[in-house]
């Protein structure tokens, strides 16, 4: 069974920032975006995984991405509670 992932990183260092993605691959997808390999938004920073949540179907995973990355106050308690 293959699983879909939502995942939130943080940036390490500079202004603190944030990105919500998913994958199929969350090890391989964090590894991605540490050499700028991955989204155009990550490139340049280096990352650190600080939540994710795993999902059978990939509609449902894309659909909690988009609620995360829509949603200011649920993305800012997710950042307080676990970075």
């Amino acid at each position: 069974m293959n699983f879909f992932y939502i995942y939130v990183l943080k940036s390490l260092k500079g202004k603190k920032v944030t990105y919500v993605g998913y994958t199929k691959n969350l090890k391989n997808r964090l590894k991605l975006h540490n050499e700028g390999k991955a989204a155009k938004f990550t490139r340049g920073r280096k990352w650190k995984l600080i939540y994710k949540e795993k999902y059978r179907s990939k509609k449902k995973a894309m659909s909690r991405e988009y609620h995360i990355k829509k949603n200011r106050k649920l993305r800012i308690s997710i950042i307080r509670k676990f970075s």
